[in-house]
């Protein structure tokens, strides 16, 4: 299972949100950079990078971040945030990113995520089906969508998604441990995603319990952030899994 370490940005920092909440920001570091790189120098190879002033005015914003840690770490970035349009994804790719998410496109305009799908091929499309109460969530999380999660997902399934990124969102930020039991029935009802679970890790001890799922990523945040899991045990983890 991979280990994916988030960083999300606001006003150019490193921050964390309780519930995709903006009001419960806490700045954990100004420079994204430096926290990129302390990741690698742990031998992490991922990082989800989220543009939060992207989520929130729906276009690209913090693109030259993704570019300076792109250029200067070797780490393989997973981009979202505000991704609207072909510009914006366009730009992405050309700053660096490997993969993008898409979450609230996903839902608001399937043409144009579909025609992502097909242009740029399903391993550099990650769907971001974020759920609150089952239900798909859209606009940085602000407002809830009428679209049941499985549905949804086994819907892009069919147009050729492979990777999918799940937040509970009442997990999110809040230390109190993933959805385990939503993983296990999206697992089984979309057999073959590449699902990488996101929200709530708060020890350790969780990670192999994800593995044993079947998920294929995770990604981690405030545990990181508040020294819940130590970036010595996720290096140990990598090594392990080699």
């Amino acid at each position: 299972m991979r280990i994916i370490p988030a960083i999300d940005i606001i006003d150019g920092k490193c921050v964390r949100l309780s519930k995709g909440d903006y009001n419960t920001k806490i700045i954990y570091n100004e420079n994204p950079l430096e926290v990129a790189k302390e990741f690698e120098a742990h031998g992490i190879e991922y990082l989800h990078l989220v543009d939060l002033d992207g989520a929130k005015s729906s276009k690209i914003v913090n693109y030259k971040i993704l570019e300076q840690i792109a250029s200067q770490t070797s780490l393989k970035i997973d981009f979202g945030g505000g991704l609207k349009s072909d510009a914006d994804l366009k730009i992405a790719f050309e700053s660096g990113a490997n993969q993008i998410t898409g979450g609230s496109i996903a839902v608001k305009n399937r043409a144009i995520f579909g025609k992502w799908i097909t242009e740029y091929g399903a391993d550099k499309i990650i769907l971001g089906a974020d759920a609150n109460n089952e239900k798909v969530a859209v606009s940085g999380w602000l407002e809830e969508s009428d679209q049941e999660l499985v549905p949804f997902i086994q819907g892009y399934q069919e147009k050729g998604i492979q990777y999918v990124i799940c937040t509970d969102i009442a997990k999110d930020g809040m230390l109190e441990g993933p959805s385990f039991d939503l993983y296990a029935k999206i697992l089984a009802k979309a057999e073959g995603i590449k699902l990488i679970a996101s929200g709530g890790i708060s020890t350790f001890d969780e990670l192999p319990k994800l593995a044993e799922l079947g998920c294929e990523g995770t990604i981690i945040g405030k545990a990181i952030y508040e020294g819940r899991i130590s970036m010595k045990q996720l290096e140990q983890y990598i090594l392990e899994s080699k």
